[in-house]
């Protein structure tokens, strides 16, 4: 029975992601998901994203240094590493507009000879990202070959709705994505950005909130609500940096717009949390 088993899971395509996609490890364990970390580059040393450095650690060695972090794609050697270990395998990336990580993959992949691999540009990141390598995994486990896999998954892209609230605009700042006077006048008026993931795979203001923080996750929430009727009830994620409760009373007002089979809650990795900072918070899922 365990070598039927051995057997069945050798001959699946093999699902892997670069660590941006946040998924927890009891996901990446229940689906055999392999995850390639980026690097991120703390007080002059490297670090790899969910291994060796957690997004706590992070912000406490950016309030001490007030420096942030710089991070980078995982290498081609990585990719290639990795490749090499699986016969088939469809590969997701971050989107190609924010990191390397898409373009060391294809990279990677060119090297190889008796592998057949699919490279998926996620055009997203985080669990954004996530939503998609679960599909992959589902259809992996179904029988589905690397064609059928990327084809379902390649048509899901389009589909994926991803949006954060971010608490500070300090880390922005920090990382030159707003001027000195949006910074300014931002923390003054107390201004928390919802930032989207677009269509062609960059971020971008969807709305700036004014006021106290739960005005900004009720603007997600309503966001969801409207959405409803559309939205896949497979998969809903609530991924975060270091705000537990806030994550926990999205999950609530979530269950009470609808019906949702699978709702997780994940913590965003190190990479994500060196732009966004601490406190940030998405509500991530799939429209029909």
């Amino acid at each position: 029975m365990v070598l039927n088993i051995i057997e069945k899971e050798n001959k699946m395509v093999k699902i892997i992601a670069d660590s941006c996609c946040d998924l927890s490890p009891e996901l990446l364990s229940q689906y055999n998901i392999e995850v390639i970390p980026l690097s991120v580059f703390v007080k002059d040393q490297n670090f790899l994203d969910g291994i060796e450095i957690t997004s706590d650690q992070l912000f406490t060695a950016v309030k001490e240094t007030g420096v942030l972090p710089k991070t980078s794609a995982p290498s081609v050697a990585a990719f290639t590493e990795v490749f090499r270990k699986y016969p088939e395998f469809v590969s997701f990336s971050i989107s190609s507009k924010l990191s390397a990580s898409y373009q060391s993959s294809a990279i990677a992949l060119q090297s190889l000879t008796n592998q057949t691999g699919s490279l998926i540009d996620s055009y997203n990141l985080s669990t954004g990202i996530g939503l998609l390598v679960l599909r992959a995994a589902e259809l992996a486990q179904q029988g589905k070959s690397v064609e059928e896999i990327t084809s379902e998954v390649k048509s899901l892209i389009p589909n994926i709705n991803t949006s954060f609230v971010i608490d500070t605009l300090d880390y922005l700042y920090m990382g030159g994505r707003c001027s000195a006077m949006e910074h300014v006048v931002g923390s003054l008026l107390k201004i928390r950005p919802v930032v989207e993931v677009k269509k062609d795979g960059t971020l971008g203001v969807k709305e700036k909130v004014s006021g106290s923080r739960k005005k900004a996750l009720k603007t997600m929430l309503d966001d969801f609500a409207k959405k409803k009727d559309r939205i896949d009830p497979t998969h809903v994620f609530v991924t975060h940096t270091s705000c537990p409760d806030d994550a926990e009373y999205l999950c609530g007002e979530l269950k009470q717009i609808m019906e949702i089979e699978n709702l997780h809650i994940t913590e965003a990795g190190s990479t994500i949390a060196s732009h966004c900072g601490p406190n940030t918070i998405g509500i991530l899922f799939l429209t029909k």
